[in-house]
């Protein structure tokens, strides 16, 4: 296990990357502790956790609500839990996502830590602080800025995953080589085979080169006013997509990341073989690429996007593969270009 600590504007939050889930109460007091899981985690590792206090919840992204919060904060108040209490989601995105949310804003702030159980929560949800849940058809619209205590990793858990959450959790890793790592992009090529067939020490490498990624970002610009802006890469038409079909999170990014190089090509002058490679790594790691969504529908969630400012939006685009930038693109511009994709 590699234990490493890092301090944020408000929060010091430790890694534990290696470790094991079976560890976590050497980590935690589990008398002051309690647990929000979701109904498939309780069933594949619920019995690691018979000794202690649960809050079991739906699966899903469609339950990423304040029913969903209010359940939380319902059973923290059964269990009598206080100020020093510290809530533990265990989950992928999702969990992550309520129970950091809920734990904000019970008793105005308690205490709280996460085991991400999916690829997806490991690389991206649990790491940087964003806690919230949506709210009509707008993802992620209620929320707040607050770190974990700790995040514990540990490897062996996201390999029950089915292959299509397996696949989903490719796409920030390709995000990450796109906005800042280029090498990574490489690595990816090269290991695609070992990545898909799960080897363990491919995915270790993976989690914790993107961990390191985005903790540099966050620690950079925690509040999301300049560099941490790049995370939102292929996310800006991602989450109207990810709204409108229901599909998952990864599928939704990677035909969004498509979308955004290609408005780089016309908007920052990438190379279009630079788009063809990206195509075809996120092709490689069974990720859609087109874009066949309602153009008029997704226009109408980029309207209350958050990262618009007056008439335009702060969309994140490619200079070259590893290099990203941000350019405040006016919406009448962005319709536009949706329409030529």
């Amino acid at each position: 296990m590699i234990k490493e600590t890092h301090r944020f504007q408000q929060q010091e939050t430790t890694y534990l990357l290696g470790e094991s889930l079976l560890q976590l109460g050497n980590h935690i007091d589990r008398n002051r502790a309690v647990v929000v899981i979701d109904e498939n985690v309780e069933r594949h590792h619920g019995y690691h956790l018979h000794n202690w206090k649960k809050i079991v919840v739906q699966a899903g992204e469609d339950v990423k609500n304040m029913a969903t919060v209010e359940k939380i904060i319902d059973g923290l108040a059964a269990f009598e839990a206080d100020r020093k209490t510290t809530l533990v989601g265990i989950g992928g995105g999702m969990i992550t996502d309520v129970a950091g949310f809920a734990a904000s804003i019970y008793m105005r702030g308690i205490p709280f830590g996460f085991v991400p159980t999916t690829l997806l929560a490991q690389v991206d949800a649990s790491i940087g602080g964003k806690n919230g849940v949506s709210h009509g058809k707008h993802k992620n619209l209620l929320g707040i800025i607050r770190q974990p205590s700790f995040i514990l990793f540990d490897y062996a858990l996201p390999l029950t995953m089915p292959d299509e959450e397996w696949h989903n959790g490719f796409a920030e890793i390709i995000k990450y080589a796109c906005i800042m790592d280029a090498p990574l992009f490489d690595y990816l090529e090269v290991n695609r085979e070992k990545a898909l067939s799960r080897d363990v020490a491919v995915l270790q490498h993976l989690v914790e080169r993107s961990v390191a990624a985005k903790t540099k970002v966050v620690l950079e610009d925690e509040f999301e006013n300049g560099p941490r802006r790049w995370l939102n890469f292929g996310h800006t038409l991602g989450h109207a997509v990810e709204k409108l079909e229901h599909i998952a999170h990864g599928k939704a990014v990677a035909i969004g990341m498509v979308a955004a190089a290609r408005f780089s090509e016309k908007l920052m002058a990438l190379p279009q073989e630079q788009t063809l490679r990206l195509i075809r790594l996120i092709s490689d790691y069974h990720l859609p690429v087109a874009f066949t969504s309602d153009k008029e529908a997704v226009f109408d969630i980029f309207k209350l996007d958050k990262k618009r400012d007056k008439d335009a939006i702060h969309f994140v685009l490619l200079e070259e593969i590893g290099k990203a930038t941000t350019l405040a693109v006016p919406i009448t511009e962005l319709k536009q270009l949706m329409e030529e994709l």
